[in-house]
């Protein structure tokens, strides 16, 4: 079975689908695989994470004819009120991440450690016509005072996951593969797509 992952991020279609195989023997072994898009993505003018997710599915699924699965995500500081949240991709009013990240770093830059608390959320949606399902992950951590790391994208050099000394940027993909927010959505939306293999 064919599925299409509506984003044009390159770094979210390889993560999902190193966890898609590895979660799913269908995507292991090939039996089912994972389009990237060509389409255009619609404006993002949701208010939730899964109303966004949603809106591209929705996008994707109409263009192709295919399932289609989309993520939304983002990081959500608790002294920010949740933001940057669904603005996370252009939370510096560009879509950059570096630029992104020193934003959020230079408006808690004299918040104490213990105010520092962040967590990453993402919720993927399934849309096959008329039939529509979103699953959530959340990764609970705190915001480091600088970037530190080379690998991951996004936040993920400024991300301090609870129960680690590192960022999500110092981790090797597969512990992050492991613990992530996309992970835990994705560990949800694998026994809807087992259902459908």
């Amino acid at each position: 079975m064919r599925f299409v992952l509506a984003t044009h991020n390159q770094h979210k279609v390889v993560e999902l689908r190193q966890l898609l195989a590895d979660s799913l023997p269908a995507f292991a072994s090939g039996r089912a695989e994972l389009l990237a898009y060509d389409g255009l993505e619609p404006i993002e003018d949701g208010t939730t994470f899964a109303e966004n997710a949603l809106l591209k599915a929705r996008a994707a699924n109409a263009h192709t004819g295919v399932p289609a699965i989309a993520d939304d995500s983002g990081l959500a500081v608790e002294i920010l009120g949740g933001s940057p949240g669904i603005f996370s991709a252009r939370w510096s009013g560009q879509k950059d991440d570096a630029a992104n990240r020193l934003l959020v770093l230079a408006q808690m830059r004299d918040v104490r450690a213990e105010h520092r608390a962040a967590s990453f959320v993402c919720t993927m949606a399934l849309v096959d016509g008329e039939d529509e399902v979103t699953c959530t992950g959340i990764w609970l951590g705190s915001l480091a005072t600088e970037v530190r790391g080379a690998n991951g994208f996004g936040y993920d050099p400024i991300f301090i996951p609870d129960g680690f000394e590192t960022t999500a940027a110092e981790m090797e993909p597969s512990v992050k593969n492991q613990f992530s927010h996309r992970a835990l959505a994705v560990e949800q939306l694998v026994s809807v797509l087992a259902s459908r293999l």
